[in-house]
């Protein structure tokens, strides 16, 4: 007769038999919660929430007991980011091996500074960044996992930085006389490096950009010609591969050209944009991407990974080994036999999370292949959906389109168009149905899909632009006519 090994909890505080109890439970809410039909959220005012919320932080502990209704209530007020009316921000959608990844680095909690401490992970790590600098087209790259697409551009900046002067990583930086260079369509993240390394709101310089929101290479001739006269220096050109409202592409051969002959740093902020580079049909619009100094690329936006798991990938490694250098008194992390293989020399991060083997585990699944699949389909579908805007006479589009994002709105004559569309959102958001967010283009009021999460079928996206304009047209039919 074949026995059933139960696994052993030594060293656990929770009894086997609870352990088992809490594992089952778990594995059911999992499976529950993935199956389970309905909206996006439940939608429910903060002033209403944080009165119904049991948030009660005892000083005497509940135990176990308390973890089965904590889950449910944490679960039921969560977005549904998995669900195919999620179409808001820049990432969605679920993926079982990289959650699974996340299960498994989670249960062993290792850290990620040293080789010692996370042998296989660092491989694991190393093999990433080496397949991704192949991909951009650094033979000789290296790069580390960050916590985000605004931590790669920080560091991104702070070796353009240190290039410019070597020495103020030991006497510090004058940094008022800095200047870096980004398109006006550029993340935000952009000025919170410029806070954060002591430069300045006012030394990034906003680059004009054409009418589908890419950076003027002549504009930026311009800018950089202007802070020279101004006794200025020029020390880095952030370029953008797809912007957050419009998904707009600069055009980085051009900016490269004009970085190469002013020998300034070129970094590509290709956070939401760089997985274009998995498919031979959209590639294109990242030619020239191989001449820049350093890039960013969140897999955890177009590639469906769970966050956060972000690559800061640079061509010329001793560049980021020089300013991670402060690791190097750390005696009691780091030994001088392991200098090539401790990833915590060319990190900012001390203590740093197992970001890889989620990435790592989706990546087997699917291959260079299957990202170029799952690339070109989200493609096709905001092809789609812009084809059904332009031919609803209700509907515009309020930018061109070149990756998954769409710029509409609801329109009709003699609206206050401002004032509908953001109606609309805030209705829809509060049916729970779908969530999409809000921007705006020429001081206009847009709603902004995206198409970033594997559910999203031609049929959801019907339905959203069926209650954008159903909602659009039911708010007009109860605005009371002027006098």
């Amino acid at each position: 007769m074949s026995m059933i090994l139960k696994p052993s909890f030594a060293g656990s505080t929770v009894p086997p038999t609870d352990m088992d109890e809490m594992l089952d439970m778990l594995h059911h809410k999992i499976k529950s919660y993935l199956a389970k039909d309905g909206d996006v959220v439940e939608s429910i005012p903060h002033s209403s929430l944080s009165k119904v919320a049991d948030l009660k932080l005892p000083l005497e502990g509940r135990g176990l007991e308390s973890l089965d209704k904590d889950i449910d209530e944490f679960l039921r007020y969560s977005v549904n980011t998995s669900k195919p009316g999620f179409m808001n921000p820049l990432w969605g959608g679920f993926n079982i091996s990289a959650f699974v990844g996340e299960v498994i680095a989670t249960l062993v909690n290792n850290s990620m500074y040293t080789f010692e401490l996370s042998p296989f992970a660092t491989l694991i790590e190393q093999a990433l960044i080496k397949r991704m600098c192949e991909i951009v087209g650094f033979s000789d790259g290296n790069g580390t996992l960050t916590t985000g697409g605004s931590s790669g551009n920080m560091l991104g900046m702070m070796c353009a930085r240190y290039k410019v002067d070597p020495l103020g990583q030991q006497r510090g930086f004058e940094g008022t006389k800095l200047v870096c260079f980004v398109s006006e369509e550029s993340h935000y993240s952009v000025l919170m490096s410029a806070n954060v390394l002591g430069i300045g709101f006012d030394n990034v310089i906003k680059v004009k950009c054409d009418s589908d929101g890419r950076m003027r290479p002549d504009k930026l001739n311009e800018e950089i010609e202007r802070s020279r006269i101004n006794g200025q220096i020029p020390f880095c050109v952030v370029a953008t591969s797809g912007t957050t409202v419009k998904g707009a592409f600069d055009p980085l051969k051009e900016i490269s050209n004009i970085c190469s002959d002013q020998d300034i740093w070129l970094h590509v902020d290709a956070a939401w944009g760089g997985s274009c580079m998995f498919s031979s049909k959209h590639r294109a619009l990242m030619d020239g991407v191989e001449l820049a100094d350093s890039v960013c690329w969140d897999a955890h936006k177009m590639m469906g990974v769970p966050l956060v798991c972000s690559a800061f990938l640079i061509k010329q490694p001793n560049v980021l080994r020089k300013i991670c250098s402060h690791g190097n008194i750390a005696h009691y992390l780091f030994l001088d036999d392991a200098k090539a293989v401790d990833l915590g020399r060319i990190s900012l991060q001390c203590g740093r999370r197992n970001d890889a083997l989620k990435l790592f585990l989706a990546w087997r699944e699917k291959g260079d292949a299957g990202w170029a699949r799952l690339i070109e389909s989200y493609m096709e579908l905001a092809n789609y959906m812009e084809t059904c805007v332009l031919e609803n006479k209700h509907l515009e589009l309020m930018a061109p389109r070149e990756w998954t994002n769409l710029c509409i709105r609801f329109t009709s004559p003699g609206i206050d168009h401002d004032v509908v569309n953001r109606s609309i959102r805030e209705r829809i958001v509060a049916s729970g149905k779908f969530m999409t967010s809000q921007s705006t283009i020429s001081d206009n009021i847009i709603l902004r899909p995206v198409i970033a999460n594997p559910a999203v079928t031609e049929l959801s996206i019907k339905s959203f632009l069926d209650e954008v304009v159903g909602t659009g047209m039911d708010i007009i039919r109860n605005i009371p006519p002027k006098d």
